[in-house]
């Protein structure tokens, strides 16, 4: 999965950063890999004390396994050189100021890329990541890699079905405390995705965010439930969709301020006239080295966003 990098782990405690300071150690919250015939990686965003997901090879290296935590004074990430780890007073201004923020789901809100999740539910899980990695890196158009992907294992209804029974949303830290925050000073909150509808209400009943601020693609399914496609009238269905659908947000719904938060090229282009004034790329998960030197600030946890809200 693109952004990943690490050394394998195998029953050790501890692992050398390879990214990040040489100096800087993890700790396995649990003591082995429960899949200790493959190595395990661990994401390249860990900074000092925050806690992530480990990435387990033998998982197809999904956003899944053991927690871990960096410790050390010089455990922070190797970041893209041009990135904006520090806001600027005039996106501090605008972040303060905005009425609206629209976030991404899929490593932003959440830990997983919910497509890939459901494909290795379904068995396809490793092709299915390759080209979600190729998707978010901007690399082929948003329209031909979902297409590719859903081809790849066409899930039915009864697959997504017993999918979300098994596998409630793994949200990212921080996420709740901060949609809080913004519904109580009164800004809106949107859920702007590429990922399925169906996936992502569960989401926002976790955030207590209305249906009707998702904007996201839906599966099509027959008479009998058997997995038809997705909606092509989405606007998230196609690349620039994102930037679409929040501009549409923001000229139906009257906002004077909005921003976009995500980890994908895809969020990026919602940062446009007339759509989001600023996009704050989310490297907690994902890092992408060109979407972060782009956006007007990179965090890598939501509690810097949180401290920022008055």
């Amino acid at each position: 999965m693109a952004g990943l990098s690490g050394t394998a782990c195998f029953n050790t405690l501890r692992s050398p950063l390879t990214r990040p300071s040489p100096s800087a150690v993890l700790i396995l919250c649990v003591p082995i890999c429960s899949f200790k015939s493959d190595p395990c990686y661990f994401p390249t965003s860990l900074g000092a004390g925050r806690s992530n997901n480990l990435v387990c090879s033998a998982r197809n290296k999904r956003a899944g396994g053991h927690m871990i935590h960096a410790i050390g004074a010089e455990a922070n990430p190797t970041l893209p050189p041009a990135a904006k780890t520090s806001a600027s007073q005039a996106v501090l201004k605008i972040w303060r100021d905005a009425d609206a923020v629209c976030f991404d789901v899929d490593s932003t809100v959440c830990k997983d890329e919910g497509i890939d999740e459901l494909a290795e539910f379904c068995g396809a899980g490793e092709a299915v990541a390759a080209w979600t990695s190729r998707a978010m890196g901007g690399s082929v158009p948003f329209e031909e890699a979902l297409t590719a992907r859903l081809s790849l294992f066409r899930p039915s209804m009864s697959d997504v079905a017993n999918y979300l029974q098994s596998n409630p949303p793994r949200l990212n830290p921080g996420i709740q405390d901060l949609v809080k925050k913004l519904k109580a000073k009164g800004v809106d909150v949107f859920l702007v995705s590429g990922g399925f509808r169906q996936m992502i209400e569960p989401v926002a009943d976790l955030l207590g965010i209305p249906y009707k601020n998702i904007f996201a693609n839906r599966l099509l399914f027959d008479s009998v439930g058997e997995f038809q496609g997705f909606d092509l009238e989405e606007a998230t269905s196609r690349s620039g969709g994102k930037a679409t659908a929040v501009a549409q947000i923001k000229k139906d719904r009257g906002y004077k301020t909005l921003v976009m938060v995500g980890d994908g090229a895809t969020d990026l282009e919602a940062r446009q006239p007339g759509g989001a004034d600023a996009y704050i790329c989310y490297g907690g998960i994902q890092l992408r080295d060109k979407v972060a030197e782009a956006a007007d600030w990179l965090v890598l946890n939501f509690d810097d966003l949180i401290q920022e809200v008055d």
